[in-house]
Protein backbone atom coordinates (compact mmCIF):
# COMPACT_ATOMS: atom_id res chain seq x y z
CA UNK A 1 0.00 0.00 0.00
CA UNK A 2 1.38 3.36 -0.71
CA UNK A 3 2.25 5.82 2.33
CA UNK A 4 -0.06 8.59 2.52
CA UNK A 5 2.87 10.72 1.60
CA UNK A 6 3.30 9.78 -1.89
CA UNK A 7 7.07 8.70 -0.70
CA UNK A 8 8.38 5.74 0.78
CA UNK A 9 9.03 6.12 4.17
CA UNK A 10 7.06 8.97 4.70
CA UNK A 11 9.20 11.28 2.99
CA UNK A 12 9.11 14.56 1.65
CA UNK A 13 8.38 15.23 -1.78
CA UNK A 14 11.65 16.64 -3.56
CA UNK A 15 9.90 20.14 -4.29
CA UNK A 16 9.05 20.87 -0.36
CA UNK A 17 12.71 20.14 1.00
CA UNK A 18 15.82 22.48 0.16
CA UNK A 19 17.83 21.11 -2.76
CA UNK A 20 21.43 21.39 -2.77
CA UNK A 21 23.42 21.72 -5.83
CA UNK A 22 25.16 18.64 -6.73
CA UNK A 23 28.62 18.81 -8.47
CA UNK A 24 30.45 16.21 -9.78
CA UNK A 25 33.88 15.84 -9.83
CA UNK A 26 34.46 17.03 -13.80
CA UNK A 27 31.84 20.13 -12.52
CA UNK A 28 33.99 20.69 -9.74
CA UNK A 29 37.25 20.71 -11.29
CA UNK A 30 36.17 23.09 -14.39
CA UNK A 31 34.73 25.53 -11.34
CA UNK A 32 38.30 25.15 -10.17
CA UNK A 33 39.90 26.06 -13.48
CA UNK A 34 37.60 29.08 -14.20
CA UNK A 35 38.42 30.43 -11.12
CA UNK A 36 41.90 29.83 -11.36
CA UNK A 37 42.12 31.27 -14.75
CA UNK A 38 40.25 34.78 -13.35
CA UNK A 39 42.49 34.74 -10.54
CA UNK A 40 45.45 34.39 -12.87
CA UNK A 41 44.08 37.46 -14.82
CA UNK A 42 43.78 39.79 -11.97
CA UNK A 43 47.09 38.77 -10.96
CA UNK A 44 48.11 40.04 -14.49
CA UNK A 45 46.14 42.48 -14.59
CA UNK A 46 47.54 43.56 -10.74
CA UNK A 47 51.24 43.36 -11.47
CA UNK A 48 51.20 44.95 -15.20
CA UNK A 49 49.27 48.11 -13.08
CA UNK A 50 51.81 48.44 -10.10
CA UNK A 51 54.63 48.35 -12.52
CA UNK A 52 53.61 51.04 -15.06
CA UNK A 53 53.04 53.44 -11.75
CA UNK A 54 56.35 52.45 -10.36
CA UNK A 55 57.75 53.29 -13.47
CA UNK A 56 55.69 56.49 -13.87
CA UNK A 57 56.16 57.12 -10.42
CA UNK A 58 60.23 57.29 -10.60
CA UNK A 59 60.70 58.97 -14.18
CA UNK A 60 62.66 62.03 -12.71
CA UNK A 61 66.25 62.22 -13.64
CA UNK A 62 67.44 65.43 -11.78
CA UNK A 63 66.63 69.23 -11.48
CA UNK A 64 67.39 69.84 -15.01
CA UNK A 65 65.15 67.60 -16.72
CA UNK A 66 61.51 66.85 -16.78
CA UNK A 67 59.12 65.44 -14.25
CA UNK A 68 56.43 63.19 -14.51
CA UNK A 69 54.35 65.16 -12.41
CA UNK A 70 54.33 68.37 -14.15
CA UNK A 71 52.11 66.72 -16.95
CA UNK A 72 48.75 66.05 -16.30
CA UNK A 73 47.74 62.91 -18.56
CA UNK A 74 51.04 61.21 -16.84
CA UNK A 75 49.53 61.91 -13.58
CA UNK A 76 46.31 60.56 -14.49
CA UNK A 77 47.93 57.28 -15.92
CA UNK A 78 49.60 57.02 -13.20
CA UNK A 79 46.93 57.37 -10.46
CA UNK A 80 44.67 55.05 -12.85
CA UNK A 81 47.08 52.56 -12.78
CA UNK A 82 47.58 52.84 -9.20
CA UNK A 83 43.64 52.85 -8.58
CA UNK A 84 43.58 49.88 -10.68
CA UNK A 85 46.61 47.62 -8.63
CA UNK A 86 44.43 48.62 -5.61
CA UNK A 87 41.54 47.21 -7.16
CA UNK A 88 43.08 44.00 -8.36
CA UNK A 89 44.78 43.45 -5.03
CA UNK A 90 40.93 43.24 -3.31
CA UNK A 91 39.87 41.10 -6.30
CA UNK A 92 42.23 38.90 -5.84
CA UNK A 93 41.05 38.42 -2.17
CA UNK A 94 37.44 38.08 -3.08
CA UNK A 95 39.34 35.16 -5.65
CA UNK A 96 40.96 33.80 -2.52
CA UNK A 97 38.36 33.72 -0.44
CA UNK A 98 35.93 32.13 -2.81
CA UNK A 99 38.18 29.44 -3.04
CA UNK A 100 38.92 28.70 0.85
CA UNK A 101 34.81 29.08 1.53
CA UNK A 102 33.36 27.93 -1.69
CA UNK A 103 31.46 30.91 -1.94
CA UNK A 104 31.43 34.31 -2.50
CA UNK A 105 32.15 37.26 -0.26
CA UNK A 106 28.98 38.90 -0.99
CA UNK A 107 25.76 37.98 -1.85
CA UNK A 108 25.96 36.03 -4.99
CA UNK A 109 23.79 38.56 -7.09
CA UNK A 110 25.70 41.61 -6.10
CA UNK A 111 28.95 39.90 -5.94
CA UNK A 112 28.78 39.38 -10.08
CA UNK A 113 27.06 42.76 -11.00
CA UNK A 114 29.91 44.25 -8.59
CA UNK A 115 32.86 42.53 -10.49
CA UNK A 116 31.23 43.24 -13.87
CA UNK A 117 30.72 46.73 -13.35
CA UNK A 118 33.98 47.67 -11.42
CA UNK A 119 36.15 45.98 -14.28
CA UNK A 120 34.19 48.02 -17.02
CA UNK A 121 34.85 51.23 -15.54
CA UNK A 122 38.47 50.64 -14.02
CA UNK A 123 39.57 49.12 -17.75
CA UNK A 124 37.95 51.97 -19.28
CA UNK A 125 39.78 54.16 -17.01
CA UNK A 126 42.68 52.67 -17.67
CA UNK A 127 42.26 52.93 -21.47
CA UNK A 128 41.42 56.70 -21.75
CA UNK A 129 44.41 57.41 -19.31
CA UNK A 130 46.72 55.08 -21.48
CA UNK A 131 45.81 56.87 -24.49
CA UNK A 132 45.74 60.73 -23.08
CA UNK A 133 49.95 59.44 -21.70
CA UNK A 134 50.64 58.25 -25.29
CA UNK A 135 49.21 60.90 -26.88
CA UNK A 136 51.37 63.66 -24.86
CA UNK A 137 54.05 60.83 -25.27
CA UNK A 138 54.06 61.56 -28.90
CA UNK A 139 54.00 65.33 -29.13
CA UNK A 140 56.95 64.87 -26.66
CA UNK A 141 58.62 62.98 -29.07
CA UNK A 142 58.01 65.63 -31.80
CA UNK A 143 59.57 68.24 -29.76
CA UNK A 144 62.85 69.44 -27.92
CA UNK A 145 61.89 67.05 -24.84
CA UNK A 146 62.80 64.10 -25.87
CA UNK A 147 65.88 64.46 -27.52
CA UNK A 148 67.90 66.38 -24.47
CA UNK A 149 66.05 63.67 -22.16
CA UNK A 150 65.84 60.18 -24.31
CA UNK A 151 65.86 58.01 -20.86
CA UNK A 152 62.86 60.08 -19.50
CA UNK A 153 61.10 59.68 -22.53
CA UNK A 154 62.10 55.64 -23.00
CA UNK A 155 60.89 55.49 -19.81
CA UNK A 156 57.19 57.05 -20.31
CA UNK A 157 56.54 54.46 -23.20
CA UNK A 158 57.87 51.65 -20.45
CA UNK A 159 55.26 52.63 -18.42
CA UNK A 160 52.26 53.44 -20.63
CA UNK A 161 52.79 50.12 -22.49
CA UNK A 162 52.52 48.31 -19.24
CA UNK A 163 49.57 50.10 -18.38
CA UNK A 164 48.05 49.20 -21.99
CA UNK A 165 48.72 45.34 -20.68
CA UNK A 166 47.04 45.95 -17.50
CA UNK A 167 44.01 47.41 -19.62
CA UNK A 168 44.04 43.86 -21.76
CA UNK A 169 44.45 41.80 -19.03
CA UNK A 170 41.47 43.93 -17.33
CA UNK A 171 39.44 43.80 -20.01
CA UNK A 172 39.69 39.89 -20.42
CA UNK A 173 38.63 39.75 -17.06
CA UNK A 174 35.62 41.99 -17.61
CA UNK A 175 34.54 39.83 -20.45
CA UNK A 176 34.83 36.60 -17.87
CA UNK A 177 33.00 38.40 -15.05
CA UNK A 178 30.37 39.39 -18.17
CA UNK A 179 29.92 35.96 -18.98
CA UNK A 180 29.34 35.04 -15.13
CA UNK A 181 26.77 37.75 -15.70
CA UNK A 182 25.30 36.32 -18.25
CA UNK A 183 24.66 32.71 -16.62
CA UNK A 184 23.36 34.40 -13.38
CA UNK A 185 20.60 36.10 -15.36
CA UNK A 186 20.27 33.01 -17.23
CA UNK A 187 20.21 30.15 -14.31
CA UNK A 188 20.33 31.81 -11.39
CA UNK A 189 23.82 30.87 -10.33
CA UNK A 190 27.42 32.52 -12.15
CA UNK A 191 28.29 29.39 -13.27
CA UNK A 192 26.75 27.43 -16.27
CA UNK A 193 27.80 24.49 -14.85
CA UNK A 194 25.26 23.41 -11.92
Amino acid sequence: MRSPHGFRNGGESPTSRDRTHFHSTVTAQKLRRFNSLIFLLRLASFSFSLASAVFMLTNSRGSGSPHWYDFDAFRFAFVANAIVALYSVFEMGTCVWEFSRETTLWPEAFQVWFDFGHDQVFSYLLLSAGSAAAALARTMRGGDTCTANKAFCLQSDVAIGLGFAAFLFLAFSSCFSGFRVACFLITGSRFHLY
